[in-house]
């Protein structure tokens, strides 16, 4: 008993005797007006300090070699000439938040950013900061373990598209978490690449090409994100694994969400709404993109005198990617519901809303594809279905397409005969005799109501 009493009070010393160490940190503040350069100031600290920038004007680019606070007050502008990365961290435990950072490179290949961390920067904060005007603004390359979050990044507004960077941009750094940040304009919100066990949560998109870009990305989490007005939302690639969880998609202009040879996932309480917008939208400095599977618009589309398109043209566009589970998401008032292709059949279906869209489901193949598991399908806007025993599922099945459906997909002209009586005839014997329908998406157990609808953070 006494042995074990003497334990305990040994190490509750120990720990008080900490205290005081990490208390005591010291701190350094520095004004514009000091003249002392910020670099000097850095290089001259010890690890472990921290540097407190009262506000005003502070030239870069500035490199952290060492394991210390750079904080700044309301008011404090770290600016480069132009050339290079801003700031540059090489240190683990570095923390640099509080401030206003500007005035990058603009070379690509040297990746020039407003704040970049090098691979030896592990574990790495990077908060609370305004990251304006730079190639890319937050850049972690290799850095195991470090965080991007609540910053406020504006990327570039002029130039071209293809020579911009993104907002934050990972290249193999495990365990690094991008976290609600506030991203507008250059490339991408969040570019990923040969990675794996990320988490980008919280964050909101606008004005972007792709408010996510994932690839090679593998076991990590997107969750309770929101894009608004981007071409794409969220486009995954070549990753596995993932967890896909209450995110939103609003008016996106070409896809809400794309899986391009992505498996294994989890795609659970998603919302994408879509909206009317400009034909101008589909065209980027008037050329068309083709990028990933963005869809082209014949010239007599795009000469037309329609005002507006319909976007996203695709709520969910699958494509070479299988066995992952859709759950409780809502597609809504898109050109396609979900278009899947490419040997993409052996995905489940289950408890998905598709609401207003003008084609709720584009499939072209041979195969029966049965959306409903455990007795549990998913809601249909257009389904003219009734529910006598009134458990909630609908009594027929839902068919979302017919065969002149996969006639006017293969055979475009065709459209100009959907209106005959000899189409109405078919479609009518179709209807009648399920038999003659050609493969395709059945749902065996449509629901009569949405499933409630995910509360998502706007």
């Amino acid at each position: 008993m006494l042995l074990r009493l003497m334990t305990k009070t040994i190490g509750m010393a120990a720990v008080l005797a900490a205290v005081p160490a990490m208390a005591i940190a010291a701190e350094i503040s520095l004004s514009p007006g000091s003249g002392q350069p910020l670099q000097q100031a850095i290089d001259t600290a010890k690890s472990g300090e921290v540097i407190i920038l009262e506000p005003g004007l502070y030239a870069g680019p500035i490199t952290i070699d060492k394991s210390l606070v750079l904080s700044g007050k309301h008011g404090a502008v770290i600016r480069a000439d132009g050339k290079g990365s801003v700031i540059t961290v090489e240190a683990e435990g570095v923390v640099v938040r509080g401030l206003e950072v500007t005035g990058s490179g603009r070379d690509l290949t040297a990746r020039d950013s407003g704040i970049f961390v090098a691979q030896a920067a592990t574990g790495a904060i990077i908060e609370d900061n305004s990251v304006i005007d730079n190639l890319y603004g937050i850049y972690l390359y290799g850095a195991v373990d470090s965080v991007a979050r609540n910053n406020r990044i504006v990327g570039l507004q002029t130039g071209r598209l293809s020579e911009a960077g993104s907002g934050v941009t990972i290249w193999n750094a495990p365990g690094a978490k991008v976290l609600g940040n506030d991203i507008r304009f250059g490339r991408d919100g969040i570019a990923t690449n040969a990675s794996k066990k990320n988490i980008f949560s919280g964050n909101r998109f606008q004005d972007l090409r792709f408010a996510i870009h994932y690839m090679y990305t593998n076991d990590s989490e997107i969750s309770d994100n929101v894009s608004i007005g981007n071409s794409v939302g969220y486009a995954i690639m070549y990753s596995s694994r993932l967890k896909i969880t209450g995110n939103l998609s609003e008016g996106d202009r070409d896809h809400g969400l794309m899986l391009n040879t992505a498996n294994g996932s989890e795609v659970h309480g998603n919302r994408v709404i879509g909206r009317m917008q400009p034909i101008d939208r589909w065209l980027s400095a008037g050329v068309q993109s083709g990028e990933h599977g963005v869809p082209q618009l014949d010239d007599d589309t795009i000469q037309s005198s329609q005002a507006e398109r319909l976007g996203p043209e695709k709520c969910v566009f699958i494509y070479n990617a299988n066995r992952n589970r859709f759950t409780d998401n809502s597609f809504e008032s898109c050109a396609i519901g979900i278009h899947f292709t490419a040997g993409s059949e052996g995905n489940a279906m289950s408890g998905n809303a598709f609401i207003a869209n003008r084609n709720q489901v584009k499939y072209v193949g041979t195969r029966h594809v049965d959306w409903s598991s455990e007795g549990r399908g998913n809601f249909w806007s257009d389904n003219p279905a009734f529910d006598l025993d009134g458990d909630g599922i609908g009594d027929n099945p839902y068919r979302p397409n017919d065969l002149i459906d996969q006639v006017l997909w293969t055979s475009p002209q065709a459209k100009l005969l959907t209106t005959s009586p000899a189409v109405q005839v078919i479609r009518w014997a179709q209807s009648q005799f399920p038999a003659l329908l050609p493969g395709g998406v059945v749902d065996s157990h449509p629901l009569m109501a949405p499933p409630a609808a995910r509360k998502l953070v706007q």
